[in-house]
C-alpha cells in the first residue's frame, strides 16, 4: 500500500484548512431527567464523571463514576473542573448529527447536560454521553435494563478522542516531514530528526525486515512507522493531565486492527489462500475440517490485536486512578497519601513502558501477519536444493 506524497499533502491541507470553520462546541456533566415508563416519579441519572442532582452515595461511587468518565469519550475537552462551584474549564467541541439532513451545532447548548438542545425543530438530550431524540421538556423512557428507548441520531460529532488524534496525526506529518527535509542537507538529520532516525531504523530493522523480508519490507513500511509512531504517542498522552483515553478506546483499536487485516488480506499471494482453503501436504478429508478453522484464524488475528492493546490500556489506566482514589478513600490522609503517591509514581514509570510496548508488540504482530501472507513458500527441492539466500528466522 503506497501513498504518493503530493496525494497526502493536499487531503492534509485541505484538512486543516476546514477544521478551522467547524463550530466549536461545549458538552460536559450531563444531568438528565428520565421518566421510567411505570414510574409517575422523574428518576434524576446519574452521568459518569460528573456531579448531579443527588450526589453519589459514597466516596468510593463517586471515584467509581469518575474513572468510568476518564476512561469513556466525550463532546468536550475539559482540562479541570471546580467541584465546589460547578465550574469546568476546558474548551468545547462541534456536535454533527445525521438526522433528516446535516445538524451541526455547539455542544455548549446542552449546558452541561442540564437542558434540551433545540436544533431546526428537532430536540436532543445528552444521556451518559449518548445523544438521544427527544421533546421540549428531555424526557427520555427507560426500558427493563435502565436504557433509554429513544432513538439514537446517527453522531459525526468531533469529540475528545477524534481532537487527539488529529493532533496527534499533524504532529506526525510535521515531524516526518522535518526529517525528509533534514536529509536533504546531509546523511545525517539535524535538530529531532536525530531521535526519530533511530527509531525508524529499530522498526525497520528488527520489526520489518525480519518478518516480512528484504525484498518486500519496503512496501509496508509507511504503514508500519505510522501505527508505532501514532499509538505510542496517544499512550504517553493518555498519561498526562489531558486525560485522553485513545487507546483505550475500542473502537480505535477495531479500526487499527481493521487495517492490518485488510492490508493483510488485500497484499496476500496465492500460497497465503492455498493453505486456508486447501492445505497442501494433507489429506482431502483433512483439508476440509481445516479450511474453516484456517478461515477462522485469519479473524482472529486482528482480534488478538485489537483486544490487547484496549486491555492493557485500560487497566493500566484504572490502575492508576485508583491508586490515586486511596487517598481520598482512606481513613488516615497521613499514613495513605505518601503510600498513594508512591505507588502511583512507580505504576507510571512501568506504563511508561507499557506505552511503548504496546506499541511496538501491535507494530511487530502487523508485520508477522502480513509477512506470513506475502512470503513465498519453498518447498524441498527447489532450486536443486539450494537457496539463493539465507532464510530469515522469525
Amino acid at each position: 500500500m503506497v501513498f504518493h506524497g503530493k496525494i497526502v499533502k493536499n487531503t492534509l491541507t485541505a484538512l486543516f484548512a476546514v477544521v478551522p470553520f467547524i463550530t466549536f462546541a461545549n458538552f460536559a456533566n450531563d444531568t438528565v431527567k428520565v421518566q421510567p415508563e411505570h414510574a409517575p416519579v422523574a428518576i434524576h441519572t446519574e452521568v459518569a464523571g460528573h456531579a448531579e442532582e443527588h450526589a453519589p452515595a459514597s466516596k468510593k461511587d463517586a471515584i467509581d463514576a469518575y474513572i468510568q468518565h476518564h476512561l469513556q469519550d466525550s463532546h468536550e475537552f475539559i482540562f479541570f473542573s471546580d467541584e465546589a462551584e460547578g465550574k469546568h474549564y476546558g474548551f468545547p467541541l462541534p456536535v454533527i448529527l445525521v438526522d433528516g439532513g446535516l445538524k451541526v451545532f455547539s455542544a455548549s447548548k446542552f449546558e452541561h447536560g442540564e437542558k434540551v438542545a433545540e436544533v431546526d425543530g428537532s430536540y436532543y438530550k445528552l444521556h451518559h454521553g449518548k445523544i438521544y431524540k427527544t421533546d421540549a421538556s428531555g424526557d427520555l423512557k427507560l426500558d427493563a435494563h435502565h436504557h433509554p428507548t429513544a432513538e439514537k441520531p446517527f453522531d459525526m460529532s468531533i469529540t475528545k478522542n477524534v481532537v487527539t488524534m488529529l493532533l496527534v496525526s499533524a504532529l506526525m506529518f510535521f515531524m516526518f516531514v522535518g526529517l525528509a527535509k533534514s536529509y536533504k542537507k546531509g546523511p545525517i538529520p539535524t535538530g529531532f530528526g536525530r531521535v526519530l532516525e533511530p527509531l525508524i531504523i529499530f522498526i525497520r530493522e528488527e520489526v520489518a525486515i525480519p518478518n516480512i523480508g528484504k525484498d518486500k519490507y519496503r512496501k509496508y513500511m509507511g504503514f508500519l512507522l505510522t501505527v508505532f509512531f501514532f499509538i505510542w504517542i496517544l499512550n504517553l498522552l493518555g498519561l498526562t493531565p489531558l486525560g485522553t483515553n485513545v487507546t483505550g478506546n475500542i473502537s480505535v483499536t477495531v479500526c487499527l486492527a481493521l487495517f492490518t487485516y485488510l492490508i493483510t488480506q488485500f497484499s496476500a499471494n496465492k500460497n497465503y489462500w492455498k493453505h486456508i482453503f486447501w492445505m497442501p501436504d494433507v489429506p482431502v478429508a483433512m483439508k476440509i475440517v481445516l479450511m474453516p478453522i484456517e478461515i477462522l484464524g485469519t479473524l482472529t488475528k486482528p482480534f488478538a490485536l485489537l483486544i490487547r492493546l484496549f486491555a492493557n490500556i485500560t487497566a493500566g489506566h484504572v490502575v492508576m486512578m485508583s491508586l490515586i482514589a486511596m487517598m481520598f478513600v482512606g481513613k488516615n490522609l497521613a499514613a495513605d497519601m505518601p503510600i498513594s503517591i508512591g505507588l502511583t509514581l512507580f505504576i507510571a514509570v512501568i506504563e511508561l513502558l507499557v506505552a511503548f510496548l504496546q506499541a511496538f508488540i501491535f507494530t511487530m504482530l502487523s508485520s508477522l501477519f502480513i509477512g506470513m501472507a506475502v512470503q513465498d513458500h519453498h518447498h524441498e527441492g527447489d532450486h536443486d536444493g539450494h537457496h539463493d539466500e539465507e532464510p530469515i528466522i522469525i
